[in-house]
């Protein structure tokens, strides 16, 4: 997420960054704090962002670090006619008052010349240790001190006031709010850009979107679900209500002038005219599990079943493998999203077979992230970030990139589809072990 709202911003991870990655402390190159600002609006993963001042790995090394700061760089912040006070955060210890105290204390070869303000100071700065990740295993000494000028907390209230729990319309598989902003910052999402989603269900994904000023519209093929008709998800309710819908809930969070439409679709129809239309495609496509996967057919093919909604609207829809979704996705997102622009979506994998060669591949798309979210121990699902990096050729139709090469995606005998199979059956699986 930090990765993808920087490159929106202008700004880059430092060289040293690279040493710590199991810090959570992260030093990071950005031009001016208004980018630091615009950084901290976005992420609900960063807590704060500082200006730092001095590091090192230890008290010595910082003090050291803290006396070579240009002092014409703190001085704005440090006059007599100012106000200021000093946090200490530690990660994995806890401190006593008095030795905290002691540490501020320390700090009096900075010149501060202003007066210390608890409740409303102008301009706060922070002691930050870390101690490590192991709770068990805490040093005395921190591995590494950094001292900096807070400059502004991250979005993290989101998660609670868009929380699911709170939403006017939900369904079985609606997207943890997190989770839906963190997708919404890798597909760099921003103002006037237009978002689709083409496995909308209850729209969960297109509010994060629209929060961030984005057109977002979706399709999906369940009838019931668009129209917000058909049994409730919500405990104790029977039924959805009569204004229970996509619109209302980006109306909910004062956001319905961002809703362009959702229609009844099958993605693996072709409905919109040719061309780049989407500036993000950003979607969780259903794993057959919770959410049945579908697609229309007829009634010569092989019917898994006949739905007919309150409506009457009859259609009719048959099995639809898992790697044909992601097959029928990427070439979606490699032939509409416009160039640079990012498609995001969830992958379910079985961990003790998974290899990076199960990822579908595509030749307009350069894949940018693949970051895990564990389910059990042995299934996850895996949040994918590719970006368009080529024009869609007709040669491109029915082609991925693997290794260099173009090569069939579809095919019974492909290992993805295999994969895939396991994959659905396992974690289906485990669900049902777990209900019992």
């Amino acid at each position: 997420e930090i990765t993808s709202l920087l490159s929106l911003y202008g700004g880059q991870f430092s060289a040293e960054q690279e040493i710590c990655v199991n810090s959570p402390f992260w030093i990071l190159s950005i031009p001016s704090e208004e980018m630091a600002r615009g950084l901290m609006k976005r992420t609900v993963c960063a807590k704060s962002v500082f200006e730092l001042w001095g590091h090192g790995r230890s008290v010595g090394e910082l003090y050291v670090s803290l006396e070579n700061y240009p002092m014409h760089e703190m001085l704005p912040y440090l006059q007599s006619d100012s106000t200021y006070k000093i946090h200490i955060h530690t990660f994995n210890r806890t401190l006593t008052q008095a030795q905290k105290i002691k540490k501020i204390d320390a700090l009096e070869f900075l010149p501060f010349k202003g007066k210390v303000n608890l409740k409303n100071p102008e301009h706060i700065f922070w002691i930050l240790e870390d101690y490590g990740m192991d709770p068990n295993n805490a040093p005395e000494e921190p591995f590494h001190l950094y001292f900096g000028r807070w400059i502004a907390d991250g979005q993290r209230e989101l998660i609670e006031s868009y929380s699911v729990k709170k939403r006017h319309f939900i369904g079985n598989t609606s997207m943890d709010a997190c989770l839906s902003f963190i997708m919404a910052n890798h597909g760099r999402v921003k103002p006037n850009d237009l978002v689709y989603d083409p496995f909308v269900g209850t729209g969960g994904l297109l509010i994060s979107s629209a929060h961030f000023g984005a057109y977002v519209c979706g399709t999906d093929i369940d009838y019931n679900t668009i129209h917000g008709l058909g049994k409730a998800s919500r405990k104790n309710q029977k039924w959805r209500g009569p204004d229970e819908n996509i619109r209302a809930n980006l109306r909910q969070y004062g956001l319905e002038k961002y809703y362009v439409d959702a229609l009844v679709s099958d993605s693996s129809r072709p409905i919109w005219r040719k061309g780049m239309l989407f500036d993000a495609i950003i979607t969780d496509p259903p794993y057959g599990i919770r959410e049945a996967t579908r697609r229309t057919g007829s009634q010569k093919e092989s019917v898994k079943s006949a739905e007919r909604s309150t409506e009457n609207h009859i259609f009719v829809s048959s099995s639809y493998h898992l790697s044909d979704i992601f097959f029928d996705l990427l070439k979606f997102a490699g032939e509409y999203l416009v160039m640079g622009g990012r498609l995001v979506y969830w992958l379910p994998t079985y961990r003790p077979e998974y290899t990076e060669e199960i990822i579908p591949r595509h030749p307009c798309l350069k894949l940018i992230s693949n970051c895990e979210q564990m389910l059990s121990s042995h299934t996850s699902r895996r949040l994918i970030t590719m970006e368009k990096v080529k024009e869609f050729k007709d040669q491109d139709q029915n082609s991925y990139l693997s290794d260099g090469q173009y090569m069939p995606y579809r095919g019974h005998n492909s290992f993805r589809e295999k994969y895939f199979s396991g994959v659905t059956k396992r974690i289906a699986k485990e669900e049902k072990d777990n209900q019992k």
